[in-house]
């Protein structure tokens, strides 16, 4: 590490001021700060010392990622050799699944590096560091089957509309995964919904858990999917993820382990976890009353089923909790949790063109934070306003 250090200090002179590379100075900046810690200083007070910067949240929020793109590795090598109707072992599946993941991944991060790093040398900051988590997630919420082309469109409009024109990490008030996987969803609907989300090469494809009843009107949905023999639509085998669906979406085990983690590192809030938990189940519960008065299948989904269904899960852990784009008073953290966890059942269950809902539910919510964040300070400060007066 000397010798890299020793590198990179020759070369600093000519990335400085009215050096021959100073309009390249961030691309030095990010790879000086990714190998070593930062030499910069505060000047001016509060002065804060913590061993936790943003590089280190970001790699930490990878680092609980990772589980889910090994699982979802596996289960495409599985999900494949089922519908070619081969076994396979655990690597098979994996070294299969890897050759899916792999070049998705690749081209997520040449786009959205491509795009952070013209941003930071056009506006002369330094690279932020939240395009890595931000393209560690977009392929997490893509189909497997989702072609390369679409991935590096996607991708570009998540960073740059979704964040770039916002002015960068911190500003924006949207999820930028959620909006590149929302615009693909809108511009190529047969790639991200339906019966085709997963295409075997051989033309086999077949419908995720959400859109089997959402098809079918009068029906119950758990007889539903327990009728479908092409894949294992038990509750158990969802929670276990050997289902087709997104690339990290699938496993929920995973997905607990990887927020709680989160959680316990503090870098996501319980507040939201909780709260989406409670609108989910509680609106869920509520549906399942109305069921017998309406035709629609979708609300006799059972609170613990939509539990296992669809990204909910991944977008409650890794998403909702994102802490720019969400609310921040604590408060308004229980508000903005339970909305988009009563909106996601509320999407899901009346709208049968887009079965999911976890992801308008989140973008929603998104662009209502600082609003539920506003009102709960205002609520505040009246109630101080209100005792002083008394005293």
């Amino acid at each position: 590490m000397k010798f890299l250090r020793k590198i990179l200090d020759n070369l600093e002179p000519k990335f400085l001021k009215d050096g021959p590379l100073e309009k390249l100075f961030p691309i030095y900046e990010a790879t000086d700060t990714i190998l070593f810690s930062t030499s910069e200083k505060t000047e001016s007070g509060p002065h804060i010392r913590d061993s936790v910067d943003n590089k280190r949240i970001m790699i930490l929020v990878v680092v609980a990622l990772l589980p889910c793109y090994i699982f979802g590795a596996i289960n495409i090598g599985f999900q494949t050799a089922q519908i070619s109707g081969t076994v396979q072992s655990a690597w098979e599946n994996f070294i299969i699944g890897m050759g899916v993941i792999l070049p998705v991944l690749a081209m997520t991060f040449a786009v959205g590096g491509f795009w952070e790093i013209l941003f930071a040398v056009v506006r002369k900051h330094p690279i932020s560091e939240g395009f890595l988590v931000t393209c560690a997630l977009i392929p997490l919420v893509m189909p497997p089957t989702i072609p390369l082309w679409q991935v590096a469109i996607a991708t570009t409009f998540g960073i740059v509309i979704g964040k770039e024109i916002f002015g960068g990490v911190g500003m924006n008030i949207f999820n930028p995964a959620l909006v590149a996987r929302a615009f693909i969803f809108f511009a190529y609907p047969s790639q991200i919904s339906g019966d085709k989300v997963w295409l075997h090469a051989d033309g086999v494809s077949g419908a995720t858990a959400l859109a089997v009843p959402a098809a079918v009107e009068n029906g119950n949905a758990v007889d539903l999917l327990m009728n479908i023999t092409q894949f294992n639509y038990s509750w158990s085998n969802m929670f276990w993820g050997y289902i087709p669906g997104s690339i990290g979406e699938t496993n929920k085990l995973l997905i607990i382990l990887g927020v709680l983690f989160l959680v316990f590192t503090k870098i996501a809030n319980w507040r939201i976890i909780a709260g989406a938990l409670i609108g989910l189940l509680g609106t869920a519960t509520l549906t399942n009353i109305m069921a017998p008065l309406s035709s629609n299948t979708m609300l006799t989904l059972p609170p613990h089923y939509h539990l296992v269904m669809g990204g909910f899960l991944f977008g409650m852990a890794f998403m909702a909790t994102e802490p720019v784009t969400g609310a921040h008073t604590d408060k308004g953290r229980w508000i903005y949790g339970i909305l988009i966890g009563a909106l996601t059942v509320i999407i899901r269950s009346i709208n049968p063109a887009y079965p999911e809902g976890t992801m308008l539910a989140i973008l929603l919510m998104n662009a209502f934070a600082p609003l539920i964040d506003y009102y709960v300070v205002q609520g505040k400060i009246k109630r101080r306003m209100a005792r002083y007066a008394a005293e």
